[in-house]
């Protein structure tokens, strides 16, 4: 009886979260305080991991820090509004405050440096066609349903622990 609570609720929340609207919804645009445009940086030759670099422990892709985009910007279309924006947040030392396009329940484990760097599973396949976009809007849902449909797609596992705390 003792081990039949835990399988029960996890089970209830599973089945509650393909039920519940993900934070940003698939399609919905998320506004920004810069406007940012993969596909005219991606179109330079920059790729995903030159920004979002995957520090240890590796569960998040993080923003690029402010002088790396400045690195180019004091001198690529500086006159630009939204470069003139960034540069204020880089003479005052802030990070640019940039929304989460996909977020996670808090009860989810993932990690970037699994799936990308280890299992070698490409941006696009969680993020969509990213380098295609001027302006992002989350693709792909995040559902528990359809991360297991993926990794029984790709033979890996479905354990529970694996992305979730135990009980």
């Amino acid at each position: 009886m003792r081990t039949a609570i835990p399988l029960l609720i996890v089970l209830a929340a599973a089945w509650a979260q393909d039920l519940m609207p993900p934070a940003n919804p698939p399609g919905k645009p998320v506004e920004q305080p810069i406007p940012f445009a993969h596909k005219t940086h991606v179109a330079q030759g920059i790729k995903c991991l030159d920004c979002h670099t995957i520090k240890a422990p590796g569960d998040q892709a993080g923003f690029p820090a402010v002088s790396t985009c400045m690195g180019c910007h004091a001198s690529i279309k500086k006159e630009s509004p939204a470069i003139q924006k960034l540069a204020d947040y880089a003479a005052k030392q802030t990070p640019v405050p940039w929304a989460r396009v996909y977020k996670l329940p808090r009860q989810v484990y993932f990690s970037h440096e699994v799936h990308h760097r280890k299992a070698k599973v490409e941006c696009a396949v969680c993020h969509g066609p990213v380098a295609e976009r001027e302006a992002l809007v989350q693709e792909k849902s995040i559902t528990m349903k359809d991360c297991m449909t993926c990794h029984d797609q790709r033979k890996a596992s479905n354990d529970c622990a694996l992305c979730h705390d135990s009980f």
